[in-house]
């Protein structure tokens, strides 16, 4: 015993001189305000990859509403979890959080660093802490769950979760039924709010999370959003989101910059009010973004015009 007990000691010193040397570089922030352009960049000064953690460019058939880089804007750097699965699929966070550790494993057999981007904090949190421990959920309360939405759509969710948990309903994504009826679940079946089972330890992880979050002033954000509607509105979103309409009952498109496209060739809405709505949704859904970044990670906050400020503090990290 004394002998495997020396084994374990020295196994579990090894494994923290591996992981001390490995370096995931986080950049977050909310959609609009520039990581794509940053991630790209501190892949070429690092020399190499990046992983996205947009979950809706995973989506072949979603280009010009997810506002995926193009292969210009990629500028010969390689990226990971775009364009990965079709529309028809179903893909989880668990399932990104267990790919994006196989896919680092592999990376990190060449590289030291690597780079995962994206605005959702959730799947961000998955790959650099780890997903909650949440309690199974039982037939019966799935089965009230989906009666519940089935008759009061995603305002009944939203009246369930803002109930039942104001804190996690404050930073959600309050138009994802996905999200709104995974909650609603948990604090059904355990009688606890969802963001109770939010851990407050890191899991164990074989590299170091590094995590910069990219911020701009509430009026400079919402311009950049507006610019990047009409720029996807020149691109061709409308006739993206029509040729998506026969599968607009997937979880993928249940989103900002398609559900207001769906409403208005349905005939609920008139198609400027369609764009009117994107950008408001945008909006709110970039002010969410920022309450979660507040609320959870240890960020370190730049402005993402200042390139210089950001990759010295990169840079120190890693001597460190």
């Amino acid at each position: 015993m004394p002998e495997l007990r020396s084994i374990l000691r020295m196994f579990a010193y090894v494994m923290a001189e591996v992981s001390s040397k490995k370096y995931l570089l986080v950049i977050g922030g909310p959609t609009a305000v520039g990581k794509t352009a940053i991630a790209v960049r501190l892949a070429q000064h690092f020399e190499t990859v990046v992983l996205s953690a947009d979950s809706r460019q995973f989506y072949r058939e979603m280009n010009i509403g997810t506002a995926k880089p193009t292969p210009e804007e990629r500028q010969g750097v390689q990226h990971y979890f775009i364009d990965t699965l079709n529309i028809e699929q179903t893909y989880s966070v668990g399932d990104f959080e267990r790919d994006a550790l196989a896919v680092l494993a592999d990376i990190f057999q060449q590289k030291d660093i690597a780079i995962l981007v994206g605005g959702s904090g959730l799947y961000l949190q998955a790959v650099y802490v780890g997903l909650d421990a949440f309690p199974p959920i039982s037939a019966e309360t799935r089965a009230y769950v989906q009666r519940g939405e089935a008759a009061g759509g995603l305002v009944w969710l939203q009246q369930q979760v803002a109930e039942r948990d104001p804190q996690y309903f404050a930073v959600s994504d309050q138009r994802n039924p996905a999200r709104l009826r995974r909650a609603l679940e948990v604090c059904l079946e355990s009688g606890r709010p969802f963001s109770s089972f939010r851990r407050q330890k890191s899991a164990p992880r074989p590299f170091r999370p590094l995590l910069a979050l990219l911020q701009l002033p509430r009026p400079a954000l919402y311009a950049r959003i507006e610019q990047r509607v009409e720029a996807m509105l020149a691109a061709g979103l409308e006739a993206e989101a029509r040729a998506l309409w026969p599968y607009r009952h997937r979880p993928a498109l249940r989103t900002v910059g398609y559900e207001e496209w769906f409403d208005y060739f349905e005939g609920k809405i008139s198609r400027q009010q369609a764009i009117e709505k994107i950008k408001q949704h945008t909006r709110n859904y970039a002010k969410r973004q920022e309450t979660w970044f507040r609320k959870y990670g240890n960020w370190t906050p730049f402005h993402p015009d200042d390139w210089n400020a950001l990759a010295q503090w990169a840079e120190q990290q890693l001597e460190q």
